[in-house]
C-alpha cells in the first residue's frame, strides 16, 4: 500500500454538524448478523480508546472525537454499502473503523470508501483478497490475513498427528478465502482432506452438509464458519447425529455464545483466534476491566488499535483527515518512536504535538507490513469444561 502526501494546510476539515471541534469518526461493524454476539465489545473497545483521547484534551487542540455506529450486518453487502454511504453523507465522517467481515468491506471499500477517499482500518476483516485489493492507499487492518491463519491452523493439526480431515466453510469471501488457504497450508505439510463442504448461514437444518461430511470421513471436523450462525449449526447437527465428536475452529467461530450453548458437549476441540500477549495485551485488560468491557472476546483488543491507529495518524498529520491518517498510520504504527500502549494515547498525543515520533504497540503489539495490515500472533486454545483454554501463542 502507498502512502498518500500528507494533506496540506489548505484541505479543508472533515467535522460534524454545527460545531467544528466534533470530528466523527465511524464504527462501521455488524451489529446484526452471524457475529451479532462478537460486534458490541469490539464498538466498545473502539469507542474506549476514542473515549481515552477525549479525555485527554491533547487532539488537535481539543477537539472531540464522536463515534457514529453503523450496521454492515457482516454479509449483506448491500446493506453494508447503504450504511457506509449513510456515514460518509450524512454523518460526516473523517474516517471509518471497519468493516467487520471480509465481504462487506471489500464492498464498502470499493464502492464508498474509495470513491470519496475515506481511509478504513478494519479490525477483523481477514480475506488475503484484501492484501492485494485496488484501495488508493485507504485501507489498513490490524487483524492479520488469513493466508496467516490457515498455516496455523495447519500446523496445530499436523502437531496434534491428525493427517486426514473433513471441511466446512461458510460460504462467502471469508470462509472460502480460509478454507483455500488451510487446504493449501494442510496438503503442503502431508495432510489430506476427505472432503469440503460450503455451508450457507440462516439455515434451520444442516444435516444434509453433516452426512455429506460424515460420509467422506475424516478424523476432526474443521469448522470455517460463524459462531452465531451456520457454523454453529453444523456442528450442532454433527453432534446430535453422532457424525463427529471433535472439532477445529477458525476465528470466526470463537465466541462465548458458542460455549454457553455446546460447550458441554465440545471437550476436546480446538481451535486458534488472533490474539495477543505481553505488556500492551496486559494494559488492554486492565483499562476494559476498569471501563466494565469485555475485553477478552473476540477482535476487541484489534478494535481499540484500529480506532486509536486513526487518531494517532491524524494527530501526526496536523489534520482530522482521512488524508492526514492514510499518510501517517504506518508512521505511527511502527518504529522508530516512544513505545505506545493502551492507556497511553493522551501521552502519545502530547509527544506527536511537541514534534516527537511514537511506535504504537497498543494491545496487540501492532506492526503493520507490507500493504499495511498486521503480522499478527495467535493463540492456540482447547475447549475443557465448556470454556477456551489456552496452549499456547503462534
Amino acid at each position: 500500500m502507498k502512502k498518500l502526501l500528507l494533506a496540506t494546510a489548505a484541505t479543508t476539515l472533515v467535522a460534524t454538524g454545527a460545531q467544528a471541534e466534533d470530528v466523527n469518526i465511524g464504527v462501521l461493524l455488524g451489529y446484526t448478523g452471524p457475529i451479532e454476539s462478537l460486534t458490541p465489545p469490539m464498538a466498545d473497545a473502539a469507542e474506549l480508546a476514542l473515549a481515552e483521547i477525549n479525555e485527554s484534551g491533547n487532539f488537535l487542540d481539543g477537539m472531540t472525537l464522536v463515534p457514529v455506529r453503523g450496521d454492515s450486518t457482516c454479509v449483506d453487502s448491500a446493506a453494508a454499502t447503504a450504511a457506509a454511504e449513510r456515514l460518509i453523507t450524512s454523518d460526516n465522517v473523517a474516517a471509518i473503523m471497519g468493516a467487520a467481515c471480509s465481504g462487506a468491506t471489500i464492498a464498502v471499500l470499493e464502492n464508498v470508501a474509495k470513491p470519496n477517499g475515506v481511509v478504513m482500518i478494519s479490525p477483523s476483516a481477514t480475506s488475503p483478497a484484501l492484501t492485494s485489493i485496488e484501495d488508493n492507499g485507504l485501507f489498513f487492518r490490524t487483524a492479520p490475513s488469513d493466508a496467516r491463519q490457515g498455516q496455523v491452523l495447519a500446523n496445530i493439526l499436523m502437531d496434534k498427528g491428525i493427517t486426514e480431515v473433513a471441511v466446512t466453510y461458510t460460504n462467502n469471501d471469508y470462509g472460502k478465502g480460509l478454507s483455500d488457504s488451510f487446504i493449501s497450508s494442510f496438503e503442503e505439510a502431508g495432510g489430506t482432506h476427505t472432503i469440503n463442504v460450503p455451508h450457507e448461514d440462516g439455515k434451520a437444518d444442516y444435516s444434509a452438509e453433516v452426512a455429506s461430511m460424515a460420509s467422506a470421513g475424516g478424523e476432526v471436523l474443521v469448522v470455517l464458519g460463524y459462531a452465531d450462525q451456520g457454523g454453529k449449526g453444523v456442528i450442532q447437527s454433527a453432534l446430535d447425529t453422532g457424525a463427529f465428536e471433535t472439532f477445529m475452529m477458525g476465528d470466526g467461530m470463537f465466541a462465548d455464545s458458542l460455549m454457553a450453548d455446546l460447550g458441554d458437549f465440545m471437550g476436546g476441540s480446538f481451535g486458534a483466534v488472533p490474539w495477543s500477549a505481553g505488556d500492551g495485551a496486559e494494559a488492554f485488560t486492565r483499562i476494559t476491566e476498569a471501563a466494565g468491557i469485555n475485553g477478552d472476546s473476540s477482535f476487541t483488543r484489534e478494535s481499540y488499535d484500529a480506532a486509536a491507529l486513526i487518531a494517532l495518524a491524524m494527530m501526526a498529520g496536523g489534520e482530522a483527515t482521512s488524508e492526514a491518517a492514510a499518510a501517517n498510520i504506518l508512521t505511527v504504527a511502527n518504529a522508530p518512536g516512544e513505545p505506545i500502549l493502551p492507556g497511553e494515547l493522551g501521552k502519545a498525543m502530547q509527544i506527536l504535538a511537541n514534534g516527537g515520533e511514537i511506535d504504537y504497540v497498543g494491545a496487540t503489539n501492532v506492526e503493520l507490513i507490507g500493504p499495511g495490515e498486521a503480522a499478527g500472533t495467535y493463540r492456540e486454545y482447547v475447549v475443557e469444561d465448556a470454556d477456551y483454554e489456552t496452549v499456547q501463542f503462534r
